[in-house]
């Protein structure tokens, strides 16, 4: 006697979901096309304009993801109680007053340090361009902290460009489509920056670990003054992040009389996980970068005259 469920009409009813061995070819054939992507990406260089193409074609989709946050936000900006509104102006008041008091501060501290500088024949420090841009998404993955912006290649956007928000540095943008650029944060565990202390100046290389919370401070020595409480800012050695930027804030220093070197953590500055908008900057070129570039074009003048000096000899018996 057949099991099969009839209709009304006396006709089969098609199960809805299937049994049998086809899922499971399916699956394998899902995990080896998955593996093969993951293999092409790694080895094959082509595969990343693949991706930015990708990537462009995912833009609006990421925008529309992105709607109803910013509806709910607005919704709260309308309806939100007078009394809270009132609140936070008069908050916001006292906030400018007291940026107004430092910039007046420093206004005369920034004459100070050119006056000094000119006594120094330092090259002047000039103002690092920038442009904002919005979150459109903050990975949710715990094995790696990136997020995607709404700003890409068409407005300038450049691999390896230093993200700030109000508080700190953010990272730097590791992919770059039309429209969208993906930014690896300094929590990643691959992401590490080069920082000095604010109070001393000593240097360090500050690394992520995987926690936005907590950042490690490598081969800092037993001896080292470094306490609680120091600042770390970008020191703007290798030419990537420029000079004076807030990183993060030292918060636990271990020394061990056994060890060498201390066991140091750091919480970072900025607020990924609070901001919604950033600063993409536009840093002027290293003078290392610069120099690197004279002596290479230097070098290459100089094979090119040894060549052609030797030619001429040859040529001349």
């Amino acid at each position: 006697m057949s099991s099969r469920t009839l209709s009304a009409e006396g006709r089969p009813i098609k199960p809805l979901f299937s049994h049998g061995p086809v899922p499971s070819y399916r699956m394998l054939l899902c995990a080896v096309l998955a593996f093969t992507l993951m293999f092409a990406e790694h080895r094959l260089s082509f595969m990343e304009d693949v991706r930015a193409q990708l990537t462009t074609v995912v833009a609006p989709v990421q925008w529309a993801v992105s709607l109803p946050s910013e509806g709910l936000a607005w919704a709260a900006l309308v309806f939100s109680d007078q009394r809270a509104l009132v609140e936070e102006n008069q908050r916001l008041r006292q906030q400018l007053l007291t940026l107004s008091h430092r910039v007046q501060r420093m206004a005369n501290l920034t004459a100070e340090n050119v006056r000094l500088r000119e006594l120094l024949n330092a090259a002047p420090r000039e103002d690092v361009p920038y442009i904002t841009a919005e979150l459109l998404s903050l990975d949710s993955d715990p094995f790696t902290q990136q997020m995607v912006i709404g700003r890409g290649r068409r407005d300038g956007v450049y691999v390896g460009q230093p993200v700030m928000d109000a508080s700190g540095l953010i990272g730097q943008v590791v992919a770059v489509s039309a429209y969208t650029s993906r930014v690896l944060m300094i929590a990643d565990a691959n992401h590490a920056v080069p920082v000095q202390i604010n109070r001393t100046g000593r240097r360090f290389i500050v690394q992520g670990t995987g926690k936005l919370d907590t950042l490690s401070v490598l081969n800092v020595p037993a001896t080292a003054d470094i306490r609680e409480g120091d600042l770390l800012t970008t020191s703007g050695l290798g030419g990537r992040f420029p000079e004076g930027y807030p990183v993060a804030e030292v918060t636990r220093v271990q020394r061990d009389g056994q060890h060498s070197f201390a066991d140091v953590e750091a919480r970072p500055l900025a607020q990924p996980e609070r901001s919604r908008h950033f600063l993409l900057l536009f840093p002027p070129p290293s003078s290392a970068a610069v120099n690197s570039e004279v002596d290479l074009e230097a070098a290459l003048r100089l094979l090119e005259g040894v060549s052609g000096g030797t030619g001429a000899q040859e040529a001349t018996p």
